[in-house]
């Protein structure tokens, strides 16, 4: 593995995975990707796959906890390394509650308030925190920062973030937050590079991937979002529900369901999944001919296309449709269908060019610029994490 001088690590915690990806830098200007991975199966039949120079090969492993597989991946990169040195590690954090909104060096109070928000996000902030947790173990000194997929949406108005609820203080965490902010964070930071002085216009990115959301920016600030106290709402998903009738919980426990079963119900049973019955995944159904699957497809782009009018309402009206994500960067059928919806907000799709996968795919005089744009949470947390670790130097 080529090296520089310095490391830097970016982890993503999930319940059972842990996503890494190393760069070498001393700055944001210098940051490059050295390699990435996926530790998967933790605490079952685990596989450590690496990523470098475009090829990938697997690792052996036997991953019992995350702490194992923290452990295994620092032995992994000590032994890569050479005399490259380890300087901080960035975590994608789910939460920030609001207290965060920018990234922030990890200490004792951070990961206490961090933990009192665990009922928030609770398929999500206790893998994050137990990434965290695993590392100070294994190297106490190791400078880490925490950063928010809630801190991007912090710029929206009070209108945009406020529930229909009283002013109680047992409700005092209960707003709409957002997610997906990382994401959009960088396709805002790239913007210009591909919209030119409709950057800092009306633009919509759809975050297509199994966990789905959209985002309307304006001057590159978020305006309005799918997402909003969870990650469970907005449009359908994987395996999640997306928005639902806040009274089917009611009637679920009145049923007889315990909350854990209704959560399990929401996060992991619905969504293409539930609707299809036959997966998750929108490469598996697209390529599949049952009824169930084309519908759950139809499902997905409807409720789509439905969150893009509505905020192109927020916005005022739209001058750019930005597709990122897994399924918004390589499905040119998902694209395709969600452009036909949006034919009467002035968008034009170029179908060779989608087909293409290139990164303008309308065409020429249309009202709305359609851009398929890759995104990278990763870099975005190694810049932060960067960023944060010198402004805490020069204090």
């Amino acid at each position: 593995m080529t090296t520089g001088r310095d490391n830097l690590l970016v982890i993503n915690s999930g319940s059972s995975s842990l996503k890494f990806t190393l760069f070498t830098g001393v700055d944001r200007s210098s940051l490059q990707e050295r390699c990435r991975g996926l530790m998967s199966g933790i605490g079952q039949e685990s596989r450590f796959r690496v990523s470098e120079n475009g090829r990938t090969r697997e690792v052996p492993v036997v991953l019992q906890d995350h702490e194992q597989a923290l452990s295994t991946l620092m032995t992994w990169l000590s032994e890569q390394a050479g005399d490259a040195t380890l300087t901080a590690v960035g975590h994608r954090m789910v939460h920030g509650g609001t207290r965060f909104n920018k990234p922030v060096p990890v200490t004792n109070d951070v990961l206490h308030y961090l933990d009192t928000l665990t009922p928030l996000a609770p398929n999500h902030l206790p893998a994050n925190l137990a990434g965290i947790a695993a590392l100070q173990k294994l190297q106490p000194n190791l400078p880490q920062v925490a950063c928010f997929d809630t801190a991007f949406h912090s710029t929206r108005a009070e209108v945009e973030q406020q529930f229909a609820l009283p002013d109680r203080e047992a409700l005092n965490n209960v707003r709409r937050y957002g997610f997906h902010g990382l994401s959009y964070e960088y396709i805002a930071s790239v913007l210009p590079d591909h919209l030119g002085e409709k950057a800092d216009g009306r633009v919509i990115v759809a975050h297509l991937g199994h966990g789905a959301s959209l985002c309307a920016m304006h001057q590159r600030h978020s305006v309005a979002t799918t997402m909003t106290f969870t990650p469970l709402d907005g449009i359908p998903m994987g395996t999640r529900s997306g928005s639902i009738d806040p009274a089917v919980v009611l009637y679920l426990l009145q049923q007889g369901m315990t909350s854990q079963a209704i959560s399990d119900l929401l996060y992991f049973e619905s969504g293409l999944l539930g609707v299809s019955g036959i997966s998750d995944d929108m490469s598996t159904l697209l390529d599949s001919n049952e009824a169930k699957a084309r519908f759950a497809i139809d499902l997905f782009v409807h409720h789509t296309v439905r969150a893009i009018g509505s905020l192109a309402a927020a916005l005022g009206g739209i001058d750019g449709l930005v597709f990122t994500a897994g399924i918004g960067e390589h499905s040119p059928r998902i694209r395709s269908a969600v452009a036909a919806g949006c034919k009467w907000l002035g968008l034009e799709l170029d179908e060779a060019a989608n087909t293409r996968g290139i990164s303008c795919i309308n065409k020429p005089g249309s009202q709305v610029e359609a851009r398929v744009i890759p995104t990278n949470e990763e870099l975005m947390i190694a810049r932060h994490t960067l960023a944060t670790l010198s402004l805490q130097a020069g204090n």
